[in-house]
């Protein structure tokens, strides 16, 4: 017998490594598979998460887009009059410095050209509306903390 002939095989031993191969490929196919027919496991289907925030999305659209922008970046605006207003962004700067009640203040009072919505909007509709500013437009931030009140403020002096 020369080095480039193969020897035979046993018979016995080419059993034994066919076996050895397949024992483990035939588990785990098998232990892949369900048990249970594709009917018997259907699940409902998922339901959305409602958006919190639908209705004061619908507010903002229809009060506050105009000037503020779809992103609250505000901006420079020219209103149908003619007035030239250069609108805070609602995203940056002074606006993620200012607590709750200064939003309430000026969404409620209006000023520096902004008009006020006090009798248009409801007050659980503007609180609505500053959680949405801080939702949609700060990353859901917290505001800063309200001003203290002096305890001195309400006392009256003899």
């Amino acid at each position: 017998m020369t080095y480039s002939e193969n020897p035979p095989m046993n018979p016995r031993l080419l059993t034994l490594f066919a076996v050895a191969a397949l024992v483990p490929f035939l588990l785990i196919t098998g232990c892949n598979k369900s048990a249970t027919s594709p009917v018997a496991n259907t699940k409902p289907p998922a339901t959305a998460t409602p958006d919190q925030f639908a209705a004061m999305r619908a507010t903002f659209d229809k009060n506050c887009k105009r000037c503020h922008g779809e992103t609250g970046k505000g901006g420079p605006v020219k209103l149908e009059d003619g007035t030239k207003l250069k609108v805070p962004s609602l995203c940056e700067g002074h606006a993620l410095h200012h607590p709750d009640s200064d939003f309430v203040k000026q969404i409620t009072k209006g000023g520096d050209g902004m008009p006020a919505f006090g009798a248009k909007l409801k007050p659980d509709e503007i609180n609505d509306c500053v959680r949405f500013i801080r939702h949609e437009f700060q990353g859901g931030m917290t505001p800063p903390a309200e001003p203290m009140k002096s305890p001195m403020k309400d006392m009256k002096m003899k």
